[in-house]
C-alpha cells in the first residue's frame, strides 16, 4: 500500500455514533409531524376553527334546517291564539320551545296595514283583538330563529358574543333568502301569507320572524 493510498483513505469521512444519533432524531421528529398533521378542508367545520367563528358562515348553514323546521311544525294563527287564551303554560309546551320565553312557530294569512321601519301590522280574519306584525327589514332583530330549534345552546360557542352573533348570522341568512327581493312599500294592502316564529311575551302582541313569505 502506498503513502498516497493510505493518504487518501484517512481523508474520507467516517459516519460518528453523534452524527447517527441526531439523524434518527431529526427523522423521527420529521415522522411525528407529518402523523400528527390534519388536512383542513376550506369551509368545512375544522376550518370554521382554525379560521375562527364566522356569523355569517354559520347563519348560512343553519338557517336551511331551521326554515324546514319551523315549516313542519307551524301551527294555523286562530288554533294557536285559541290554545293561548285557554292556557298560555300549556299552549307553550305544546307547540313551543324554550323556557321563560318559548318561540312558537306559525302560519298565516291577512292584509297588511301600515308599516314602520320595516315592520308591519298584518290583519288576520277572527283575530281581530291580536296585534300580528311581521319583521321584513332591512334589519331583523332579535334571536327568535336561532332559538326556534331549540338545540342551539351557547355552550356550544366561546362566548356570549359569538352566540349573538350566531343569532344575527341566522337572520341575515334568512334575509339574503326570502326577503331580497320584497318589494317592502307596496305591501300595504295586499293579502300576505306568513310562515314563521314569535317569542311569546304577550299572547295578543305577535311579533313575527318570517322563514316563508308569499305575497299575492
Amino acid at each position: 500500500m502506498s503513502a498516497t493510498d493510505i493518504s487518501t483513505r484517512s481523508l474520507k469521512p467516517r459516519p460518528g455514533r453523534r452524527g447517527m444519533l441526531i439523524g434518527a432524531t431529526v427523522l423521527g421528529v420529521l415522522t411525528a409531524i407529518a402523523l400528527d398533521t390534519t388536512v383542513v378542508t376550506i369551509g368545512s367545520e375544522q376550518d370554521m376553527r382554525v379560521a375562527g367563528f364566522s356569523a355569517d358562515t354559520y347563519g348560512a348553514a343553519q338557517f336551511p334546517r331551521i326554515r324546514d323546521d319551523v315549516i313542519s311544525r307551524a301551527v294555523g294563527a286562530k288554533t294557536l291564539a285559541n290554545a293561548l287564551a285557554k292556557d298560555k303554560k300549556a299552549a307553550a309546551e305544546q307547540y313551543g320551545t324554550g323556557g321563560a320565553m318559548p318561540v312558537l312557530p306559525v302560519e298565516l294569512t291577512g292584509t297588511v296595514g301600515e308599516g314602520n321601519g320595516g315592520i308591519y301590522d298584518v290583519t288576520v280574519d277572527g283575530l281581530e283583538d291580536i296585534r300580528i306584525r311581521v319583521q321584513t327589514g332591512p334589519a331583523i332583530n332579535g334571536t327568535d330563529l336561532r332559538d326556534a330549534p331549540g338545540d342551539i345552546a351557547f355552550g356550544e360557542f366561546k362566548n356570549q358574543i359569538e352566540y349573538q352573533d350566531a343569532g344575527a348570522g341566522i337572520n341575515r341568512a334568512m334575509k339574503s333568502e326570502i326577503l331580497q327581493d320584497l318589494d317592502r312599500e307596496s305591501l300595504p294592502g295586499k293579502t300576505i301569507s306568513i310562515t314563521g316564529v314569535f317569542k311569546l311575551i304577550n299572547p295578543k302582541m305577535w311579533l313575527i320572524t318570517p322563514v316563508e313569505v308569499q305575497v299575492q
